[in-house]
């Protein structure tokens, strides 16, 4: 093999490494560029708001707000829902979480009424805000990897929204 072949197969190695990274590295790119619109407050699970400060939230691209906080500990992406009374959590999850059952109850949803377990978790987090005892509930029929953030978290805080922004505020409670 001479030495113009070898020089040949190194610039051939090189261009297709070239490619190979620059394909990859977009793709990358692309996924987290995907993500941020699906997502647009990922970064809540490891911020906490300043003191006085309130929590602001970013629509997604589908017009909802989702963001990652916990449940117990451990990172969850809610999905916030002030028609839902409890943080409702899929089954898979709650297993996940080792939630138990403190008993049954019937729930009216946007597909009908569905049989639910109820639950309590010890602690939910939103960007630094954190409530203890909240009532939830394990709902099999919810499908996903979230959990609905409902009024048993959120009604511990002043809601305002506007136009593209949710801001949370602890409440001032008399």
């Amino acid at each position: 093999m001479s030495d113009e072949d070898v020089s040949r197969r190194a610039g051939l190695g090189m261009m297709l490494l070239f490619w190979v990274l620059l394909l990859g590295g977009g793709a990358w790119w692309f996924h987290g560029y995907l993500e941020a619109q699906r997502n647009p407050n990922a970064h809540l699970a490891n911020v906490a708001v300043g003191e006085g400060e309130p929590l602001v939230l970013e629509r997604n691209r589908a017009g909802h707000f989702v963001a990652t906080g916990r449940i117990n500990d451990q990172p969850v992406e809610f999905l916030l829902d002030t028609g839902a009374t409890y943080v409702a959590v899929p089954a898979e999850m709650a297993a996940r979480l080792g939630l138990e059952s403190t008993g049954s109850a019937w729930f009216n949803t946007a597909n009908g009424r569905v049989r639910g377990e109820l639950t309590l978790l010890d602690e939910v987090s939103l960007g630094g805000f954190t409530a203890r005892d909240v009532r939830g509930s394990i709902s099999p029929g919810l499908t996903g990897e979230a959990a609905l953030l409902g009024m048993s978290f959120l009604d511990r805080f002043d809601i305002e929204i506007r136009d593209a922004r949710m801001m949370l505020r602890p409440a001032e409670r008399p």
